[in-house]
């Protein structure tokens, strides 16, 4: 008897007709970080470089105009985008040691600089692939050793290298990518290599909900003419090799963009195109914006930031909010459904709202923190258009952007300045003894920011400082 009801149950489960497998069709997303490109690096804002691929996104979804980096150069900005935690949390301020510049002019012994996020830090590729998302990093790293070890199942050239070890073309001589040198003819550029790869994941993985973060080490220094594009520059008011880098990196941006499309991924694909912070002065003016990378003055952390979203995102739309590369992780979690309060900590905020015009983004102020020094480029053909002085990109400080002021804190004299950006984008009239209230009232948003954050100030003085 028992036997027969076995059977009989069996026979009933071999009957019913087998369901296919829903595909996972959360959002597949694509995150393209610059190296060093300015505001002014991009043809849909200047006309000195080609960038035809990054303008049809900007021509497909949407351009932030008031886009900011969480910091000034590569690690610690990107160690931001990575976390969605401020320079304090983390502790990463600038790129190597503190202390950068003559000891002599540095008045302050800067807090020490951490090279790495600590371990306990999670990634935003940690969190998508817990959820189920296939990973992939392509190019530059910077804050690890290895990207495998923070949430990516595959890593393409990447290490805690903040340049392109081994150099722009094949065959390289040392570093991650020297693996490539046989399977490519000599004198491929690390773009096609980084386009290739990204091409064969998304074939891979095109059933499957993936997080690609390309991560370019273009157009950080060195400096390496591309032969395919280089001439057409030359004998203009640019520098033609930084130009024809540019071009070069907007080629592959187009590859992998159209590669995504003929797959039929465009839908449902979230592409966000932006940089990790300014560009390098001495190189590319970034005019009417003061200084440059290593800054923080408006052209050392002004980003381009394009995003597009079809369905969701109006083509060609234009948003004027000021945003923050600190906004990515909430918005990347966002986007792939997963419930942000799961994080301990995130201090930015998703940017769907402003994406899709539904639901509510809150007015906030943009905070930095930088309590180290960063050496200057020496004298600029037009002083009034860079750093305070020729020997220091930065000096200890703090910044906060309220609506349309800016007040910057110095640590070694205690002095603020006070701009206001709609009037003066150039940063060139310092306001705060012209209103006082306003100066003094965001000083102490400022400072309450910092002892809410625990974040370090240096007073400690340098006994070999050398005032001249």
């Amino acid at each position: 008897m028992h036997r027969f009801i076995l059977l009989t149950f069996f026979a009933l489960i071999i009957s019913i007709p087998t369901l296919p497998i829903e595909a996972d069709e959360r959002p597949n997303i694509l995150y393209i970080n610059a190296d060093d490109l300015g505001i002014q690096d991009v043809s849909y804002n200047s006309q000195r470089y080609h960038t035809p691929n990054i303008d049809q996104l900007a021509s497909e979804g949407m351009t932030f105009t008031q886009a900011y980096a969480p910091a000034a150069n590569c690690a610690p900005s990107r160690a931001c985008c990575m976390t969605g935690q401020n320079t304090p949390r983390h502790g990463v301020y600038t790129v190597g040691n503190s202390d950068r510049g003559k000891s002599s002019q540095r008045k302050l012994i800067p807090v020490k600089n951490s090279v790495h996020i600590p371990q306990d830090k999670e990634t935003v590729a940690e969190v998508l692939q817990a959820k189920g998302y296939k990973t992939i990093h392509l190019g530059k790293w910077h804050i690890t050793k290895n990207p495998l070890n923070k949430g990516f199942d595959v890593n393409i050239g990447g290490n805690d290298s903040g340049s392109p070890t081994g150099g722009y073309f094949s065959p390289f001589k040392k570093g991650s990518m020297k693996s490539y040198n046989d399977q490519y003819p000599v004198g491929t550029h690390r773009v096609d290599i980084f386009a290739d790869q990204a091409v064969n994941f998304m074939r891979k993985h095109r059933d499957d909900p993936f997080f690609i973060y390309m991560s370019y080490y273009s157009v950080h220094t060195g400096i390496e003419p591309v032969p395919e594009f280089v001439e057409k520059y030359k004998g203009k008011n640019v520098n033609a090799a930084y130009a024809s880098m540019i071009e070069k990196m907007d080629q592959g941006i187009g590859k992998i963009i159209a590669e995504l499309d003929s797959l039929g991924l465009k839908e449902n694909t979230l592409v966000v195109f932006s940089s990790d912070n300014g560009g390098v002065q001495i190189i590319s003016s970034q005019s009417p914006f003061r200084a440059g990378k290593g800054s923080y003055f408006e052209g050392g952390i002004r980003i381009p930031l394009v995003v597009r979203w079809p369905g969701k995102v109006e083509p060609g739309s234009i948003n004027e909010t000021p945003v923050t590369g600190l906004d990515f992780f909430p918005t990347f979690l966002d986007v792939a459904g997963v419930d942000s309060s799961e994080q301990k900590i995130l201090d930015g905020q998703s940017l769907v709202p402003l994406l899709t015009g539904k639901g509510q983004f809150a007015e906030r102020k943009l905070y930095w923190h930088f309590p180290i020094y960063l050496q200057g480029y020496g004298n600029i053909k037009k002083p009034e258009e860079g750093p305070h002085d020729p020997d220091f990109r930065t000096r200890p400080g703090s910044v906060v952007r309220g609506g349309k002021w800016k007040l910057h804190e110095y640590f070694e004299d205690g002095r603020v300045e006070l701009y206001d950006l709609e009037a003066d984008i150039g940063e060139q009239n310092n306001l705060s003894e012209a209103h006082p209230e306003i100066a003094s009232r965001m000083h102490a948003d400022l400072k309450q920011w910092r002892k809410s954050m625990n974040a370090p100030v240096p007073t400690k003085l340098n006994p070999d400082y050398q005032p001249q």
